[in-house]
């Protein structure tokens, strides 16, 4: 056998297994989806406003060339994904309340020749009535709805995940002339002498003084507490310390915030920890804004002591 010939002979032995694909359309490639979804959830850290904020969702187009007609695009809040996504995230974010958001559309077009609906946005409330309670982690599932074309299952739905967090600066400490100790666990009426010791020195706008629990004729342990009447409702965003004005042990740690209408119903507020110093410290209520006229303040624990100590209380 010749070089040619066997080189002709080696090509055709070579090329005998055809591979056959099979028949795809083009239409099989055209997919719609939403373009916010595609590097995973969307998380958002708001302010606390009056006024509305905006986050943008839309349809995208992808496949082959342009649409050769108009895509009408339907989109829905899908409730039941939030728990879907919290258990396959390990995470427990409630759905965003009702009254706290508004689509401006539930449809939209992706016109002829174009790859994008117009974009659309969702009004977010974050103050007043209705508004999502302040320091709290909500969920979103804003998705595709319906089948007008090919949706890609894996970026039909966009996962918003939103907080409103507030800002020291814009809330000022409350009035506290008309507001009165009402109760407590224990103070120390004698020991500290006769300008210091009891609860009503947590309030008298001087951090040399201070609310000591008992240790003269006995020295109860923690939980302690003061109750506060502010003699009116108000929004409770917050409260402040402030830590005796001496080294040592007492000063809070664990520390409980409980607020109530009428001093018998109380709702929990949240529980924090604060730092062992003699600075003054501040902290938004972790359960949200709460109305109230009381606030009851609970020390759970205290830095290298049984009892504690309070220079100064406030709340804003």
């Amino acid at each position: 056998m010749g070089l040619v010939a066997l080189v002709q002979s080696t090509v055709l032995s070579g090329c005998k297994d055809n591979v056959v694909l099979p028949y795809q359309p083009i239409d099989s490639y055209n997919q719609i989806y939403m373009p916010e979804a595609v590097n995973g959830p969307v998380v958002k850290t708001l302010k606390i406003t009056d006024s509305a904020q905006t986050l943008v969702y839309g349809a995208n187009y992808g496949g082959q060339g342009y649409p050769g007609s108009d895509i009408s695009v339907n989109f829905a809040v899908n409730k039941a994904l939030a728990d879907s996504f919290n258990v396959a995230n390990k995470t427990s974010y409630p759905l965003l309340p009702d009254g706290s958001y508004t689509l401006s559309a539930n449809s939209a077009i992706i016109p002829k020749g174009k790859v994008s609906t117009t974009p659309l946005t969702i009004s977010l409330k974050t103050n007043g009535t209705g508004a999502m309670d302040a320091l709290k982690t909500y969920i979103l599932p804003v998705g595709i709805s319906g089948n007008p074309v090919k949706v890609r299952e894996a970026l039909r739905t966009t996962f918003y995940i939103l907080k409103a967090q507030p800002d020291f600066n814009d809330y000022s400490n409350y009035d506290r002339a008309n507001w009165a100790i009402i109760g407590f666990s224990s103070q120390e009426a004698n020991g500290e002498g006769p300008n210091n010791g009891r609860a009503v020195f947590a309030l008298d706008g001087n951090t040399s003084t201070f609310w000591h629990t008992q240790w003269s004729g006995g020295s109860p342990g923690p939980p302690h507490y003061i109750i506060i009447d502010m003699n009116d409702v108000k929004t409770l965003h917050g409260v402040s310390f402030v830590g005796r004005q001496a080294d040592g042990g007492g000063k809070p740690n664990e520390v409980n915030i409980q607020v109530s209408l009428d001093n018998t119903t109380w709702t929990d507020a949240g529980t924090f920890n604060l730092l062992n110093n003699k600075d003054l410290q501040k902290q938004f209520l972790p359960n949200g804004f709460k109305s109230a006229r009381y606030i009851k303040v609970i020390v759970n624990s205290a830095y290298n002591a049984s009892y504690t100590q309070v220079a100064e209380f406030n709340a804003f």
